[in-house]
């Protein structure tokens, strides 16, 4: 959706943060800016600075509300996928993916280094829980008498494999190889990584 939409009374905040959204998705990270989310949500350019205070705060809102979007893309694919540990292992991948290209700009923004508050709340509540979500992932695939360094290096390698796959993907690299239009077809098998 491009351009400026109605505000209700009640929902500037959520109008705010979808507009910013937008922008990152449409136009990169660089166009983002309190006015810009102002304009494009149609309401005063002062408004921004009463939710968010700055662009760090904004930015800090939008990575926030997007690991919570991210987990519950990577959940919608889990469950609509087999019970069984690697099918959903490989779902969760997929839903990585999609994610990734339907908000390659919030993905960018999440996990690009942007200036964000790592100290905030919301912000912290919902990275953890997106890691957390890794965790839950690859636990089937851990011996019984595992400690806290094979979850992690467990976790690093999937999100590593998955990761770097999608950055590729977004930075165009490899696109030349006849990759499916979702992304999905040169996925690599995680299943082999946990075997």
């Amino acid at each position: 959706m491009t351009g400026k939409r109605d505000y209700h009374h009640g929902n500037l905040k959520e109008a705010l943060i979808d507009a910013g959204i937008e922008i990152l998705d449409e136009v990169g990270w660089d166009a983002l800016s309190l006015r810009a989310c102002a304009s494009r949500a149609g309401v005063s350019h002062a408004a921004p600075a009463h939710h968010f205070g700055n662009v760090k705060g904004l930015q800090t809102a939008l990575a926030a509300v997007g690991f919570t979007r991210f987990r519950e893309t990577l959940s919608e694919f889990q469950e609509a996928a087999e019970p069984a540990p690697k099918t959903r292992l490989q779902a969760a991948g997929a839903g990585y993916v999609t994610f990734a290209l339907r908000h390659p700009g919030l993905f960018k923004l999440m996990f690009g280094g942007a200036d964000l508050d790592y100290e905030n709340e919301d912000y912290r509540e919902a990275s953890q829980s997106a890691f957390a979500q890794l965790g839950e992932i690859v636990a089937p695939f851990l011996p019984p008498d595992s400690g806290p360094e094979e979850d992690y290096r467990l976790r690093v390698t999937i999100w590593s494999a998955v990761h770097g796959y999608t950055h590729l993907l977004l930075a165009g690299k490899l696109w030349e190889m006849s990759v499916s239009d979702d992304g999905l077809s040169h996925l690599p098998d995680l299943t082999k990584l946990v075997s």
